[in-house]
């Protein structure tokens, strides 16, 4: 039984009824970066390339399309088309236009409409950020570079700030859904002060899930501060205007959340400086003003020593004189005894001589007595009580 023979005309024709006959292929959208893109007979003849793959495609009249650039993003609309004559497979596109003005980017600002008209982006609500953050929470991708810089940053500025990751999926089907939860959960986790969501550059449809209204939503409903550190600089995506804080990059978001130890032991070593030569002055001051008071106070009881000392020789100058003074009345008063002695009534007795009274008065003249008189005469050693029955 000899075996059956096909044609490469047979094949082709077979292999382009397939591409033709199959809906799925015709009438699509494909977006991709231009790798390579030339113009011969009005027609562009290009490629598109993604991380994994590249397709050949083919624009007719071209003229009337603006020429991409290699290495823009395009959106191309057309069909797969298989040339049976030169057994090639292209896409046959009916037009071309930048991927930020596809689909994509038209559901963006439709949705940031809707979200813009919900409040969803009053200034009015957005929160500062905490000063003094303790623990931060992160929502990103457990592997890659994001979450290493956010680490390393932080720490360099401050390592006694923990860091809670949240690993989720940042790009692909269901990404939106695990951003959200990643919120969500953080949200109701006391423990944590802000939170950052956060993922490297890409191109529009890598950061669509941050385009989601379930993000947009989540974030709004945060309980905690949300820092929004999506893509690159130039990235804008829902998320950015929700959230309270924007960061152009994962690295910048934690410049802004973490607090600069160093900074503040400095102001802290500054305000200890400060009150060290706060101290040093007053002490200087008051050390000052003891000694000035010291010698003031020297002056005054050495000025105060040598006012008692002449008072002290004067007072001992005095007691010579006083001394002379009792000296002069001791002579004197042994005089003025001697001479009491000498005038004492009862010495006078002694000799003979008597006191006469009458009434109790002295009799010092006879003309004060007369004949019959009443008479005492004191004597030495007692009284005589007479009559006088003469005066002569």
């Amino acid at each position: 039984m000899s075996e059956p023979y096909i044609s490469i005309s047979q094949i082709n024709t077979y292999i382009r009824n397939i591409f033709e006959a199959e809906v799925m292929l015709q009438n699509i959208c494909v977006y991709g970066e231009v790798s390579s893109y030339s113009v011969s007979g009005g027609n562009a003849y290009f490629n598109l390339k993604d991380e994994s793959g590249m397709l050949a495609c083919v624009l007719f009249g071209a003229g009337r399309f603006d020429a991409p650039k290699i290495g823009d993003m395009v959106l191309v609309r057309g069909s797969m088309s298989y040339y049976a004559k030169g057994g090639k497979l292209s896409f046959n596109a009916i037009s071309i236009m930048p991927y930020g003005k596809g689909l994509l980017y038209e559901k963006f600002l439709a949705l940031k409409a809707e979200l813009e008209s919900r409040g969803y982006f009053d200034p009015a609500r957005k929160r500062t950020l905490p000063g003094r953050v303790k623990r931060i929470g992160v929502v990103s991708s457990e592997t890659g570079a994001v979450i290493r810089d956010i680490i390393d940053v932080t720490h360099r500025r401050n390592d006694g700030i923990d860091i809670v990751l949240f690993p989720v999926k940042v790009q692909g089907l269901g990404a939106d859904h695990e951003i959200a939860m990643g919120i969500d959960f953080f949200s109701c986790y006391d423990d944590v002060d802000v939170v950052i969501v956060a993922r490297g550059g890409g191109s529009m449809e890598d950061l669509e899930p941050f385009n989601s209204e379930i993000v947009a939503t989540a974030t709004y409903n945060c309980t905690k501060p949300v820092v929004s550190a999506v893509g690159h600089e130039t990235d804008f995506t829902i998320i950015d205007f929700v959230a309270d804080l924007r960061a152009p990059t994962p690295s910048a978001a934690a410049e802004l959340v973490a607090w600069d130890k160093t900074l503040e032991i400095e102001k802290v070593n500054s305000v200890i400086r400060s009150m060290n030569r706060s101290i040093d002055a007053l002490i200087h001051d008051v050390s000052s003003t003891i000694i000035d008071n010291m010698d003031g106070c020297s002056s005054n009881i050495d000025n105060l020593i040598a006012r008692y000392n002449l008072r002290l020789d004067m007072s001992v100058s005095n007691l010579s004189l006083i001394d002379r003074l009792v000296d002069n009345y001791g002579h004197k008063l042994d005089k003025s005894i001697i001479l009491l002695d000498s005038l004492n009534p009862r010495k006078v007795t002694s000799l003979g001589y008597s006191k006469v009274l009458k009434g109790g008065k002295n009799i010092a003249s006879i003309k004060d007595i007369k004949v019959g008189d009443k008479i005492n005469i004191s004597m030495m050693d007692g009284q005589i009580v007479s009559s006088v029955e003469e005066v002569v």
